[in-house]
C-alpha cells in the first residue's frame, strides 16, 4: 500500500512554513546569544546548552544564574511591604 501523493500546493505551503520557522529560529538564537542567554538543544534525549564561545555542554548554566539572582535578592530591600 503505497502513501497518497501530496500535492504540489500543499507541498510548496509545507517547504514555506518551514522555510519560515527555521527564520525564526535563527533569529531567536541570535538574540539569546547577543543577550547572553544559552540557546538550549536536546539532542538524543540529552539536554545542551550552549556557552558563549559556541561549544555545548551538559553543564547547567541557570543553577549557577538561580544562586547569582537569590544572593541579589537578599542584598536589596523587598520591593512590597
Amino acid at each position: 500500500m503505497q502513501a497518497p501523493e501530496l500535492d504540489k500546493e500543499l507541498y510548496e505551503q509545507a517547504i514555506e512554513f518551514e522555510r519560515i520557522g527555521n527564520r525564526a529560529v535563527r533569529k531567536a538564537q541570535e538574540e539569546s546569544r547577543r543577550l547572553g542567554v544559552p540557546n538550549v538543544y536536546s539532542i538524543n534525549g540529552t539536554i545542551y546548552y550552549e556557552r558563549p564561545d559556541g561549544t555545548l555542554t551538559t553543564e547547567d548554566p541557570y543553577e549557577e544564574w538561580q544562586q547569582f539572582i537569590k544572593e541579589q535578592d537578599t542584598n536589596h530591600e523587598p520591593l512590597t511591604k
